[in-house]
Protein backbone atom coordinates (compact mmCIF):
# COMPACT_ATOMS: atom_id res chain seq x y z
CA UNK A 1 0.00 0.00 0.00
CA UNK A 2 2.74 2.63 0.83
CA UNK A 3 5.76 3.95 -0.75
CA UNK A 4 6.29 3.33 -3.10
CA UNK A 5 4.75 2.58 -6.87
CA UNK A 6 2.17 -0.13 -5.11
CA UNK A 7 -1.26 -0.37 -5.46
CA UNK A 8 -3.84 0.62 -2.44
CA UNK A 9 -4.94 -3.18 -1.92
CA UNK A 10 -1.25 -4.15 -1.27
CA UNK A 11 0.57 -3.70 2.19
CA UNK A 12 4.70 -3.30 1.64
CA UNK A 13 6.85 -5.28 4.27
CA UNK A 14 10.22 -3.43 3.82
CA UNK A 15 9.33 -0.09 4.20
CA UNK A 16 11.78 1.05 6.79
CA UNK A 17 14.13 0.39 3.96
CA UNK A 18 13.72 3.57 2.37
CA UNK A 19 12.92 5.48 5.83
CA UNK A 20 16.75 4.18 7.38
CA UNK A 21 18.45 5.32 4.14
CA UNK A 22 17.88 9.14 4.89
CA UNK A 23 19.41 11.09 7.74
CA UNK A 24 16.00 10.89 10.02
CA UNK A 25 16.40 11.57 13.67
CA UNK A 26 15.69 7.94 15.67
CA UNK A 27 12.43 9.14 16.79
CA UNK A 28 10.62 9.89 13.62
CA UNK A 29 11.97 6.31 12.16
CA UNK A 30 10.41 4.67 15.24
CA UNK A 31 6.91 6.26 14.41
CA UNK A 32 7.28 5.85 11.00
CA UNK A 33 7.44 2.03 11.78
CA UNK A 34 5.02 2.15 13.88
CA UNK A 35 2.62 3.77 11.54
CA UNK A 36 3.09 0.61 9.46
CA UNK A 37 2.85 -1.59 12.27
CA UNK A 38 -0.70 -0.11 12.90
CA UNK A 39 -2.38 -0.07 9.42
CA UNK A 40 -1.41 -3.80 8.89
CA UNK A 41 -3.24 -4.39 12.17
CA UNK A 42 -6.12 -2.31 10.86
CA UNK A 43 -5.65 0.39 13.31
CA UNK A 44 -5.81 3.71 10.79
CA UNK A 45 -6.27 6.37 13.02
CA UNK A 46 -3.37 5.55 15.12
CA UNK A 47 -1.39 4.68 11.32
CA UNK A 48 -2.21 8.18 10.69
CA UNK A 49 -1.43 9.71 13.81
CA UNK A 50 1.75 8.05 13.91
CA UNK A 51 3.24 9.06 10.75
CA UNK A 52 2.15 12.57 11.64
CA UNK A 53 4.13 12.46 14.54
CA UNK A 54 7.26 11.15 12.60
CA UNK A 55 6.79 14.21 10.08
CA UNK A 56 6.62 16.69 13.02
CA UNK A 57 9.76 15.80 14.50
CA UNK A 58 11.22 15.53 10.70
CA UNK A 59 9.27 17.75 8.69
CA UNK A 60 11.12 17.12 5.12
CA UNK A 61 10.20 12.99 5.95
CA UNK A 62 8.77 12.24 1.86
CA UNK A 63 8.10 8.54 2.73
CA UNK A 64 6.00 9.66 5.39
CA UNK A 65 4.45 12.07 4.01
CA UNK A 66 3.71 9.50 1.06
CA UNK A 67 2.51 6.86 3.30
CA UNK A 68 0.55 9.18 5.47
CA UNK A 69 -1.52 10.48 2.23
CA UNK A 70 -2.05 6.95 1.20
CA UNK A 71 -3.48 5.79 4.12
CA UNK A 72 -6.05 8.88 3.89
CA UNK A 73 -6.87 7.72 0.18
CA UNK A 74 -7.75 4.34 0.76
CA UNK A 75 -9.63 5.74 3.70
CA UNK A 76 -11.40 7.95 0.81
CA UNK A 77 -10.28 11.35 2.84
CA UNK A 78 -9.45 12.85 -0.48
CA UNK A 79 -9.40 16.29 0.53
CA UNK A 80 -6.61 15.37 3.57
CA UNK A 81 -4.71 12.85 1.08
CA UNK A 82 -4.79 15.48 -1.56
CA UNK A 83 -3.00 18.10 1.52
CA UNK A 84 -0.45 15.93 2.48
CA UNK A 85 0.44 14.93 -0.92
CA UNK A 86 0.95 19.03 -2.05
CA UNK A 87 3.80 18.64 0.88
CA UNK A 88 6.08 15.89 -1.75
CA UNK A 89 5.13 18.23 -4.61
CA UNK A 90 6.26 21.14 -2.81
CA UNK A 91 9.71 19.59 -2.26
CA UNK A 92 9.74 17.07 -5.40
CA UNK A 93 7.93 19.13 -8.04
CA UNK A 94 9.12 16.49 -10.61
CA UNK A 95 7.85 13.56 -8.71
CA UNK A 96 5.07 12.37 -11.56
CA UNK A 97 3.83 9.88 -9.52
CA UNK A 98 2.93 11.91 -6.53
CA UNK A 99 1.43 14.74 -9.41
CA UNK A 100 -0.88 12.00 -10.99
CA UNK A 101 -2.26 10.98 -7.46
CA UNK A 102 -2.81 15.05 -7.01
CA UNK A 103 -4.55 15.08 -10.19
CA UNK A 104 -6.52 11.64 -9.48
CA UNK A 105 -7.57 13.33 -6.18
CA UNK A 106 -8.79 16.24 -7.39
CA UNK A 107 -11.30 14.66 -9.65
CA UNK A 108 -12.29 12.46 -6.75
CA UNK A 109 -12.78 15.99 -5.43
CA UNK A 110 -14.82 17.27 -8.31
CA UNK A 111 -12.37 19.92 -9.26
CA UNK A 112 -11.81 19.04 -12.82
CA UNK A 113 -9.93 22.42 -13.24
CA UNK A 114 -7.32 21.36 -10.97
CA UNK A 115 -6.83 17.61 -12.05
CA UNK A 116 -6.00 19.01 -15.60
CA UNK A 117 -3.74 21.53 -14.00
CA UNK A 118 -2.05 18.56 -12.46
CA UNK A 119 -2.23 16.56 -15.92
CA UNK A 120 -0.61 19.23 -17.92
CA UNK A 121 2.53 19.37 -15.74
CA UNK A 122 3.45 15.67 -16.33
CA UNK A 123 5.31 15.19 -19.96
CA UNK A 124 5.31 13.15 -22.26
CA UNK A 125 8.82 11.29 -21.09
CA UNK A 126 6.99 9.90 -18.10
CA UNK A 127 5.86 6.76 -16.93
CA UNK A 128 2.61 8.05 -15.87
CA UNK A 129 1.64 10.06 -19.01
CA UNK A 130 -0.10 7.82 -20.52
CA UNK A 131 -2.63 7.51 -17.52
CA UNK A 132 -2.75 11.15 -17.10
CA UNK A 133 -4.13 11.27 -20.56
CA UNK A 134 -6.57 8.88 -19.79
CA UNK A 135 -7.44 10.72 -16.99
CA UNK A 136 -8.00 14.07 -18.97
CA UNK A 137 -9.99 12.16 -21.68
CA UNK A 138 -12.18 10.51 -18.88
CA UNK A 139 -12.68 14.31 -17.48
CA UNK A 140 -14.02 15.43 -20.76
CA UNK A 141 -16.82 12.60 -20.88
CA UNK A 142 -20.45 12.45 -19.50
CA UNK A 143 -18.98 10.31 -16.82
CA UNK A 144 -18.21 12.93 -14.90
CA UNK A 145 -21.77 14.57 -15.07
CA UNK A 146 -24.04 13.85 -12.44
CA UNK A 147 -27.16 12.52 -13.96
CA UNK A 148 -30.27 14.59 -14.44
CA UNK A 149 -33.82 13.84 -12.31
CA UNK A 150 -36.43 13.44 -14.67
CA UNK A 151 -39.05 13.87 -12.07
CA UNK A 152 -38.46 16.44 -9.75
CA UNK A 153 -40.76 15.48 -6.84
CA UNK A 154 -39.04 11.52 -6.86
CA UNK A 155 -35.52 10.57 -4.70
CA UNK A 156 -34.88 8.13 -7.37
CA UNK A 157 -33.44 9.17 -10.66
CA UNK A 158 -35.74 7.21 -13.34
CA UNK A 159 -33.12 7.56 -16.37
CA UNK A 160 -30.87 4.72 -17.68
CA UNK A 161 -27.24 5.87 -16.25
CA UNK A 162 -24.12 4.17 -14.68
CA UNK A 163 -21.82 4.92 -11.75
CA UNK A 164 -18.15 4.56 -12.72
CA UNK A 165 -15.01 3.62 -11.04
CA UNK A 166 -16.23 2.06 -8.14
CA UNK A 167 -13.84 -0.06 -6.85
CA UNK A 168 -14.27 -3.89 -7.03
CA UNK A 169 -18.12 -4.04 -6.58
CA UNK A 170 -20.78 -6.82 -5.60
CA UNK A 171 -24.00 -6.63 -3.88
CA UNK A 172 -25.70 -3.47 -3.91
CA UNK A 173 -29.29 -2.30 -2.04
CA UNK A 174 -31.24 0.98 -1.65
CA UNK A 175 -33.62 2.47 0.87
CA UNK A 176 -36.52 4.34 0.97
CA UNK A 177 -34.90 7.18 1.01
CA UNK A 178 -33.37 6.21 -2.76
CA UNK A 179 -30.30 5.95 -1.01
CA UNK A 180 -27.98 3.43 -3.35
CA UNK A 181 -25.64 0.87 -0.87
CA UNK A 182 -22.70 -0.91 -2.60
CA UNK A 183 -20.59 -3.62 -1.16
CA UNK A 184 -16.62 -3.10 -2.26
CA UNK A 185 -15.56 -6.26 -2.16
CA UNK A 186 -11.62 -5.82 -2.33
CA UNK A 187 -11.54 -2.48 0.38
CA UNK A 188 -13.81 -3.97 2.59
CA UNK A 189 -16.35 -0.97 2.79
CA UNK A 190 -19.95 -0.02 2.15
CA UNK A 191 -20.32 3.03 -0.35
CA UNK A 192 -23.68 5.20 -0.12
CA UNK A 193 -24.93 6.83 -3.13
CA UNK A 194 -27.46 9.51 -2.72
CA UNK A 195 -30.34 10.49 -5.23
CA UNK A 196 -27.89 13.51 -6.40
CA UNK A 197 -24.86 11.35 -7.03
CA UNK A 198 -22.85 12.75 -4.67
CA UNK A 199 -20.72 9.34 -2.96
CA UNK A 200 -19.97 9.15 0.93
CA UNK A 201 -18.13 6.15 2.75
CA UNK A 202 -21.50 4.63 4.64
CA UNK A 203 -19.29 1.91 6.34
CA UNK A 204 -15.62 1.08 6.56
CA UNK A 205 -14.80 -1.40 9.65
CA UNK A 206 -12.69 -4.18 10.64
CA UNK A 207 -15.88 -6.51 11.27
CA UNK A 208 -16.31 -6.73 6.98
CA UNK A 209 -14.39 -9.17 5.64
CA UNK A 210 -15.13 -10.07 1.90
CA UNK A 211 -18.74 -8.53 1.65
CA UNK A 212 -20.56 -10.29 -1.30
CA UNK A 213 -24.22 -9.06 -1.00
CA UNK A 214 -26.24 -6.54 0.71
CA UNK A 215 -30.22 -6.42 1.83
CA UNK A 216 -32.34 -3.61 3.52
CA UNK A 217 -35.17 -4.20 5.42
CA UNK A 218 -38.19 -1.69 5.92
CA UNK A 219 -37.02 0.41 8.24
CA UNK A 220 -33.64 0.75 6.52
CA UNK A 221 -31.27 -1.56 8.22
CA UNK A 222 -28.77 -3.04 6.23
CA UNK A 223 -27.85 -7.07 6.01
CA UNK A 224 -23.95 -7.69 4.70
CA UNK A 225 -23.15 -11.06 3.30
CA UNK A 226 -19.46 -11.21 4.74
CA UNK A 227 -17.95 -14.28 2.90
CA UNK A 228 -14.33 -14.44 4.44
CA UNK A 229 -15.76 -13.92 7.94
CA UNK A 230 -18.49 -16.44 7.27
CA UNK A 231 -21.24 -14.38 8.77
CA UNK A 232 -23.70 -11.93 8.10
CA UNK A 233 -23.61 -8.26 9.75
CA UNK A 234 -26.72 -6.66 10.73
CA UNK A 235 -26.27 -2.24 10.49
CA UNK A 236 -28.48 0.29 11.47
CA UNK A 237 -28.75 3.80 9.48
CA UNK A 238 -26.24 5.19 12.60
CA UNK A 239 -23.59 2.66 12.05
CA UNK A 240 -23.71 0.39 14.39
CA UNK A 241 -22.80 -3.25 13.63
CA UNK A 242 -23.86 -6.04 14.90
CA UNK A 243 -23.11 -9.78 14.22
CA UNK A 244 -26.66 -11.27 13.03
CA UNK A 245 -25.81 -14.78 11.79
CA UNK A 246 -22.18 -16.45 12.31
CA UNK A 247 -20.35 -19.42 11.45
CA UNK A 248 -21.94 -20.24 8.36
CA UNK A 249 -20.03 -21.72 5.68
CA UNK A 250 -19.36 -19.13 2.77
CA UNK A 251 -22.49 -16.89 2.55
CA UNK A 252 -23.14 -15.28 -0.70
CA UNK A 253 -27.05 -13.95 -1.71
CA UNK A 254 -29.72 -12.36 0.14
CA UNK A 255 -33.14 -11.37 0.31
CA UNK A 256 -35.57 -10.21 2.60
CA UNK A 257 -39.04 -10.99 2.42
CA UNK A 258 -41.21 -9.27 5.66
CA UNK A 259 -39.29 -10.32 8.82
CA UNK A 260 -37.01 -12.80 7.19
CA UNK A 261 -33.62 -12.94 5.91
CA UNK A 262 -32.70 -15.87 3.51
CA UNK A 263 -29.28 -16.79 2.91
CA UNK A 264 -27.31 -18.60 0.53
CA UNK A 265 -24.14 -20.75 1.91
CA UNK A 266 -21.87 -21.60 -1.18
CA UNK A 267 -19.65 -23.49 1.14
CA UNK A 268 -22.86 -26.05 2.24
CA UNK A 269 -25.07 -25.80 -0.68
CA UNK A 270 -27.79 -24.60 1.57
CA UNK A 271 -30.22 -21.87 2.21
CA UNK A 272 -29.91 -20.51 5.48
CA UNK A 273 -33.29 -18.60 7.05
CA UNK A 274 -33.17 -15.92 9.93
CA UNK A 275 -35.60 -14.16 11.93
CA UNK A 276 -35.46 -10.31 11.81
CA UNK A 277 -36.83 -7.56 13.87
CA UNK A 278 -38.35 -4.83 11.70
Amino acid sequence: MFKKSITLAMIVLGLNISAFAMEVPVDAKLDYNQGIDFYKLGMYERSIESFRSAIRTYPDYIDAYYNLGTVLEYLKNYSEAAVVFKQIYVRNPNDYEVIYKLANLAVRNEDYTMAQKYIELIPSTSDYYKQASELAQLIKTEILTPPKVENPKSTVATQTGIYENILSPTGITTDKDGNVYVSTFSDNSIMKITPDNKRIVFLKSKEINGPISLASDNIGNIYISNYNANNVLKVTQDGKVTVLVNKLDKPYGLHVNGNMLFITCQGSNSVYRQKIDN
